[in-house]
């Protein structure tokens, strides 16, 4: 019998994602040979990925690939992988900005970062994208700060918050923040009439839809969506359209395979009041906007942090589809997003010169945990 080889791992949470964290030099360098470790690792392709550490959900199958940057403005490299659950696919296409939160705790774990108390600043060069995340993370006594008394919509308990700042977040798969250049472009989508949309390009890329142009009232929970699958199939049809628009697939009927990560898909609409999925009702005068997002062709739990980034940046966008549905009086610095479990706050700073928008940054708060400190085996 073939011994198994073993890997030094890390198993973290990050904001509303879990994941298996690693050192860059202890994974093989050749892409193919990682992504067949990667698959093993979680125990994929399999729905209920039992022989391995994922959660059998795209939110639990995720990992961090991280070393010291190759980049003067970086402390860490940090690559994500998006492992899927039922397919032999490793994407690397756009970040996860719940794993990010966790990346600054990591290099400081693993010694890639001197902790300074109270507060250590991460840079971090996230590969995936080519933009810079600073991140803030509590140190205390020499260690990184778990506990505290921040808590998190879909994350029970408090913990220690953590700081992410996205710099220079518009164009991270195309050169700018309106990868078509339209703050909104009707798209041709089969079984359908032409649907609205806005396809915007800030920490990750996003294509939202009004959710009444889908026939949804924007206050659906993920179990409702997942007992529509003619829902779940409208929506990632308008995904693939909106994929082939951005140019980076041909056929729309590719997109779960070829880009099934970006766009993500995310219905918008206005503020409304609703039971989340834990039981507990967000007021209308609680939030801004009401928005539900997709995550490999699954409605995500809650919502991506780069989601919430890239609302942010749309928030300020004239014309987008974000900005026509939220409260007029919303506080761009100040955004409640309600999401299936909760709300979640989101920022941006932006400058408008000669009718030309510039984001300076997108930036919100998150939680991380140290779960699991050993070796993965895998063949």
């Amino acid at each position: 019998m073939n011994k198994k080889s073993h890997i030094p791992c890390l198993i973290m949470r990050g904001g509303t994602s879990k994941g298996v964290f690693f050192l860059e030099n202890d994974l093989p360098a050749d892409r193919e040979e990682r992504d067949r470790v990667l698959l093993n690792v979680m125990g994929s392709p399999d729905r209920k990925q039992l022989n391995g550490l994922g959660g059998a959900t795209s939110v639990t199958s995720k990992a961090a690939i991280i070393g010291v940057s190759k980049r003067p403005d970086a402390d860490v490299d940090y690559t994500f992988a998006q492992v899927s659950v039922d397919k032999p696919l490793v994407s690397y296409k756009g970040n996860c900005g719940n794993i990010s939160a966790a990346v600054g705790p990591f290099a400081i774990e693993r010694g890639l970062v001197r902790a300074r108390e109270p507060l250590t600043t991460v840079r971090i060069h996230n590969v995936n994208t080519g933009k810079i995340i600073e991140e803030e993370v509590a140190v205390e006594s020499g260690c990184v700060k778990y506990d505290g008394d921040y808590a998190i919509a879909g994350v029970e308990g408090t913990a220690s918050p953590v700081k992410l700042k996205f710099l220079d977040p518009a164009g991270t798969v195309s050169d700018r923040l309106l990868p078509t250049g339209n703050s909104w472009d009707m798209l041709e989508v089969p079984g359908m009439e032409r649907v609205k949309v806005s396809i915007v390009d800030a920490a990750n890329p996003l294509v939202f839809v009004r959710a009444e142009d889908v026939g949804l009232k924007g206050t659906e929970l993920p179990d409702e969506l997942n007992g529509r699958p003619d829902i779940l199939e409208l929506l990632e049809r308008i995904r693939g359209a909106a994929a082939v628009r951005m140019g980076l697939i041909s056929d729309p009927g590719r997109s779960a395979w070829e880009t099934p990560g970006i766009p993500k898909m995310t219905v918008v609409a206005p503020a409304r009041s609703y039971m989340t999925a834990g039981g507990e009702r967000v007021e209308k005068d609680q939030i801004d906007l009401t928005v539900r997002m997709m995550s490999m062709q699954k409605p995500h739990p809650t919502l991506a942090m780069t989601g919430a980034m890239c609302i942010a940046a749309a928030a300020v966008t004239e014309g987008s589809i974000v900005k026509e549905v939220m409260n007029a009086e919303t506080d761009p610095l100040h955004i409640r997003i309600g999401h299936p479990d909760g709300i979640v706050e989101a920022g941006v700073e932006w400058e408008n010169k000669e009718g030309q928008l510039k984001i300076r940054d997108t930036f919100g708060f998150r939680t991380a945990n140290l779960l699991m400190e050993g070796n993965v085996y895998c063949c």
